[in-house]
């Protein structure tokens, strides 16, 4: 009510000026009045501070809010964000602009605003949504969703279905997935232990392709059939990925293909009728660089929640002609196919060998060689694929952007070196260097 007062106030070419919380602009909750002023041209300005400087000492210093200004016949909004002081609105590389289409294009069914950390984030954001659709624009009904996907919060609640979950394993019960089991190309990440804690698999455990991961529950085999047939699915494996995340973490989607199982809420699944060789081109889609990228520039909480993936750039089945697939599907397959259990999704993809060794350097040369050849289909050049990887590289130390810092800094401390940037780069130069 207050932002609406002083919007209200506004007469002929005037101004208004207020501090106000930043998510009335990122926040679901604020989304129409953020969608009105923005589409409507009234916004004029929004600048983005932490309250890290304790510019407001009283306040917490994880506190987020904005300047924001209103206006009348508005063409474009500035924007800064993650400003720490006053000072940081001088420098011109934290500012980008976005018109009320940009919005729409980037967002287009919550409307509300993206965060970016310089001009070049923006500016290469707004590149890729021009080429790559979103997941899902629910304005176009079924012409919106190519894929065709529909998703579950898992099939299993932690809390409320609790009662059907058993402590010990037995032959007619299936195992029961957690978020917290999977990784990159991994359905073997973590497993628990006797006294129902959790720790990760070792790499002795994971180069044995008999060893499964020991669920905390077990559910009756019948209940998990029963509610994949309400949903359609015959297929004897599952795809999900981790609900909890965070735009600051080493990697932010992290998705994975698991066996036939239960499933809890923490791990939602998606269901889609495409058939498993343009599948595996869709799994490889979520583990890119490129769009783990768009995601660090959109998610606000700790929560990858269904309206934020709809709105990710997602390629299109049509993206795949046949060498793509020729190049995605064995590679996809043997970061994948790493033990018996998963031997069903091994077969719909049409190889009937054995489980390919769990090798952690030929893994990093495959997940590379992905990563530069979803950069290929997304439309960037060498240049800009050096920015995902890190913005420092490109535009210079002090440039006031970060992308894969985590990651950066943990592959220098294990490698001596930002490992995952020059595979990649070394990846892309093999692949496309001639052109």
């Amino acid at each position: 009510m207050f932002a609406e007062l002083f919007l209200s106030l506004l007469e002929g070419c005037g101004r208004s000026g207020l501090v106000v919380p930043t998510g009335i602009a990122t926040d679901n909750s604020t989304k129409a009045f953020f969608d009105a002023i923005s589409s409507g041209g009234r916004l004029v300005s929004l600048y983005d501070f932490e309250n890290r400087e304790g510019l407001f000492p009283a306040v917490d210093s994880r506190m987020k809010f904005a300047l924001l200004t209103l206006g009348t016949e508005v063409e474009a909004t500035d924007f800064v964000f993650f400003a720490t002081g006053t000072s940081h609105l001088s420098d011109s590389r934290r500012h980008f602009t976005l018109s009320a289409n940009d919005i729409a294009l980037i967002n287009p069914n919550t409307r509300t605003c993206p965060v970016f950390r310089s001009q070049m984030d923006a500016e290469l954001t707004k590149e890729i949504y021009s080429r790559v659709p979103v997941l899902i624009d629910e304005a176009l009904g079924n012409a919106g969703n190519p894929w065709g996907i529909s998703f579950r919060q898992g099939l299993f609640n932690m809390t409320s279905d609790s009662h059907l979950f058993f402590d010990e394993p037995s032959a007619d019960c299936l195992p029961l997935y957690e978020a917290k089991l999977i990784h990159h190309y991994d359905h073997r990440w973590a497993t628990y232990t006797a006294d129902s804690s959790s720790r990760d698999v070792a790499l002795a455990e994971k180069q044995d392709p008999g060893f499964q991961v020991t669920p905390r529950y077990w559910v009756e085999k019948r209940e998990v059939q029963d509610r994949l047939q309400a949903q359609g699915w015959d297929r004897q494996w599952l795809m999900g990925w981790r609900d909890i995340c965070r735009s600051t973490d080493e990697r932010t989607v992290i998705a994975s293909v698991v066996p036939i199982g239960a499933i809890g809420h923490t791990m939602p699944i998606f269901f889609t009728r495409e058939e498993p060789r343009l599948l595996c081109c869709f799994l490889g889609n979520w583990q890119c660089l490129v769009l783990d990228f768009n995601a660090r520039n959109n998610i606000g909480g700790t929560h990858l929640t269904y309206s934020y993936l709809k709105q990710f750039p997602f390629l299109s089945p049509s993206a795949y002609d046949q060498p793509a697939i020729d190049f995605i599907q064995p590679h996809v397959l043997e970061l994948t196919y790493t033990a018996h259990d998963l031997k069903p999704w091994a077969e719909d993809l049409g190889y009937d060998g054995p489980p390919f060794r769990f090798d952690p350097e030929r893994r990093a040369l495959l997940r590379a060689e992905l990563d530069a050849f979803y950069a290929h289909l997304y439309g960037l050049n060498r240049d800009e694929l050096r920015y995902i990887l890190d913005p420092a590289d490109v535009m210079g130390p002090d440039y006031p952007s970060e992308t894969f810092r985590v990651l950066k800094n943990n592959e220098i401390r294990q490698f001596g070196e930002y490992r995952t940037q020059r595979l990649v780069l070394e990846a892309w130069d093999r692949l496309f260097g001639g052109g």
